[in-house]
């Protein structure tokens, strides 16, 4: 399968079309990681935990709400999600004068639940993430929403790209550019985006170990499923690849990496000690990658860490994070 993602204009269109809907967020320079890391390396990072709702995904949320139809908007949407993607969806439908019926897993973080019921949403509690998928799907059918999915799709690629687009307005030259991974729509949008714009630049997926459902895809050949989630970062716990993000990050993601819980724990450790940021699990992927699998390799060099977004509350993080001497 062949696929093409959205055009830079497309991109830059969709950014113009949602205006104040979604913010512009920060590159901030790093000098915390730099001196942490004193090996060169001078680090930038995205800092997404910022954006409305508190990660990336309200990005992609718009972005397919704004190419529906009022009539569509009338009946409403759905969407699955372990907590960042159904806050989006709410708060997307809020913004455009929709309503959301949102699916979540029962283990999600209560933060997260309350968050997606203040912008509206009726939340529907399930024991697991492909069940999760079935109630959705039965939704879309029974009540006539629209599925809005968390990470496949040209729309969902148009509104992350918005991301890679900032990057490369915001910083004229860099190396490297280290992203997340969950399903892949993050990616998916910000590679699309940044290679049209940046070519030499060095693109750099993680995943967390026991999600590394893009990996089996990339080994495959093929979109790939993995039986179960297996790892404290749920916001990256997608249970399959989809073939349009699948094939937008085969086209543009120079390599993969994976870091297990104990890496991403000590880098919310980290994270919080030398930039005082309190961040989830995924947001410390792109930080356990630079100062653990990919430290030498990336001395000296210019990189960006996408920093994807933060929803948790401070008891889940007291108790996940490992802060070192």
């Amino acid at each position: 399968m062949t696929v093409s993602g959205p055009s830079i204009d497309d991109v830059r269109g969709l950014r113009e079309a949602l205006g104040e809907s979604i913010r512009s967020t920060p590159l901030l320079r790093c000098a915390g990681i730099e001196l942490a890391l004193d090996n060169g390396t001078r680090v930038w990072g995205k800092l997404e935990f910022l954006q409305r709702t508190g990660t990336f995904k309200a990005r992609g949320a718009l972005a397919n709400l704004h190419a529906l139809s009022r009539e569509q908007l009338d009946k409403g949407v759905t969407a699955v999600s372990a907590g960042n993607h159904a806050i989006a969806t709410a708060f997307a439908a809020q913004a455009l004068g929709s309503t959301a019926k949102v699916v979540m897993i029962g283990t999600a973080n209560p933060y997260r639940i309350k968050a997606c019921k203040s912008y509206g949403a009726e939340v529907i509690l399930v024991d697991d993430v492909h069940e999760a998928f079935e109630v959705a799907r039965s939704i879309e059918r029974e009540e006539g929403r629209f599925f809005v999915h968390p990470f496949e799709g040209p729309e969902v690629a148009k509104g992350t790209g918005t991301v890679g687009l900032e990057i490369c307005e915001q910083l004229d030259e860099f190396d490297a550019l280290i992203v997340p991974i969950g399903g892949g729509g993050l990616m998916a949008g910000i590679a699309n985006a940044v290679k049209q714009l940046r070519p030499s630049v060095e693109i750099i997926g993680v995943e967390p170990r026991g999600a590394n459902t893009m990996q089996r895809s990339f080994d495959a050949g093929e979109p790939c499923a993995i039986d179960r989630v297996r790892t404290i970062a749920d916001s990256l716990g997608a249970p399959y690849a989809m073939p349009y993000s699948f094939e937008l990050c085969r086209t543009n993601v120079d390599r993969l990496v994976e870091v297990d819980d104990l890496e991403l724990r000590k880098s919310m450790g980290f994270l919080f000690q030398r930039m005082k940021f309190a961040v989830e699990p995924a947001c410390a992927a792109s930080t356990a990658t630079l100062t653990g699998p990919l430290r030498r390799e990336l001395a000296g060099k210019r990189v960006v860490l996408v920093f994807c977004g933060s929803n948790i509350d401070w008891a889940t993080f007291a108790e996940q994070v490992i802060v070192e001497d």
